[in-house]
């Protein structure tokens, strides 16, 4: 049996990984394909123990793809570091192959930059079930919202075809009476037909709420057009098809939100997370979907930074002091802080005001960038305390700024 320190590098894949291993000289020790299945990851990771007294993991990859992977390095009690795919690709240019790709290869640099790098990479800490829900369900929903947006421009582009006057007048992506009358009634002869009494009776037994105002712009816009446009029959069969799928899509993310909210609820930072102006249960489960853990949150600095929100030094010999945006940041993370700000520039006064004093200042074009920011140090402020905000709460104390 060998002794000393080993690194195994792991070049995550989907239905097969590639581990390569290497020892205090980078000289490789192992390099082989791992199917993506329990019993040969238990099988290799009890060979690779065999062969060094201690052995450090890197992957490359903490997707889906490397669930099966971490579950059962964390159940054998391995500790595992994230070296970015990103790292990867840009390493990998100065080892031999040059601009050559294979999953060994990368096996190889993820094994050697662990070897080099040691601490400087972050440490995996394994989520628990509620985190690992929230991500899943909050996944879902973008995709669902995603399919309803494509959706309705499909059922615009259609309607176009039957009636543009008509296309013009609906409010398909606000409105969703719109797509329950187009759900019923495609072709402008059968919307003047109907009449507007009819309609509005049709829509208010439906649950729409300005059933009348729909109606009245729906016939106006029919009594526009006289003429039958060449594929009609067709893209009225298509138009219906598309709205029901959009009604269908909008039931599946009203129920995926009582998923979101009823496990958000069972964490216990949800109240403190929400207490914040602009913050609702979808955020928050966003917000703890992205960051995992807010314990592992080491300082509000660190936080502003994994969103995106703290600039980053551009120095170069006597130029000195210069800023830049980063490039590399959890575009997750910097969405909920984002589109939180904005929420409560609307809904709370101090925000609002702090708002308009950089708009002043001329902090243009995204002045919410700033308010972003100063509402991270509040946030990790009430998660560090555990309270929740109060618009009369002492001041944020050093340490958390």
């Amino acid at each position: 049996m060998a002794t000393g320190q080993l690194w195994a590098g792991v070049d995550v894949g989907k239905e097969h990984h590639w581990v390569c291993v290497v020892d205090d000289v980078g000289t490789v020790v192992l390099s082989r394909r791992l199917a993506n299945d329990e019993q040969p990851i238990r099988a290799l990771v009890g060979e690779i123990d065999s062969l060094g007294d201690q052995v450090a993991w890197t992957v490359d990859l903490t997707t889906v793809y490397a669930a099966l992977l971490l579950t059962v390095l964390a159940d054998a009690g391995k500790s595992v570091r994230y070296l970015a795919g990103r790292a990867v690709w840009q390493a990998s240019a100065v080892y031999r192959g040059g601009e050559a790709k294979t999953d060994a290869k990368d096996a190889r640099v993820i094994a050697d930059q662990s070897r080099m790098r040691g601490n400087d990479l972050p440490l995996l800490h394994p989520d628990d079930d509620l985190i690992t829900e929230l991500r899943l369900l909050t996944a879902h929903r973008a995709d669902l919202v995603a399919d309803r947006t494509r959706t309705i421009n499909r059922l615009r582009q259609q309607l176009v075809a039957v009636c543009p006057a008509l296309e013009r007048a609906a409010q398909l992506s606000s409105d969703r009476g719109w797509v329950v009358l187009l759900a019923r009634y495609q072709r402008p002869k059968a919307i003047r037909q109907s009449g507007v009494s009819r309609l509005t009776r049709i829509l208010a037994d439906a649950g729409v709420r300005n059933a009348a105002a729909i109606a009245a712009a729906a016939v106006a816009a029919a009594k526009t057009q006289t003429v039958r446009l060449p594929g009609e029959e067709v893209a009225a069969g298509l138009i219906a098809d598309l709205a029901q799928g959009v009604i269908a899509l909008d039931d599946r993310i009203k129920t995926t939100d009582a998923d979101i909210e009823g496990r958000f609820r069972r964490h216990p930072l949800a109240e403190v997370i929400t207490s914040l102006p602009g913050i609702g249960f979808r955020l928050g489960a966003e917000f703890l979907a992205a960051v995992g853990d807010p314990a592992l949150i080491g300082s509000a600095d660190q936080l502003a930074a994994w969103a995106g929100l703290a600039p980053v030094s551009r120095d170069s010999g006597k130029r000195t002091g210069r800023l830049h945006t980063p490039k590399r940041y959890s575009r997750r993370l910097r969405r909920v802080m984002y589109m939180s700000a904005l929420t409560a520039i609307r809904c709370d006064p101090a925000s609002r005001a702090y708002y308009q004093r950089k708009r002043d200042q001329g902090k243009r074009p995204i002045p919410a960038t700033c308010l972003a920011r100063r509402r991270t140090n509040v946030l990790y402020a009430l998660i560090r305390d555990n309270r929740t905000w109060q618009p009369d709460s002492p001041p944020i104390t050093q340490s958390a700024a």
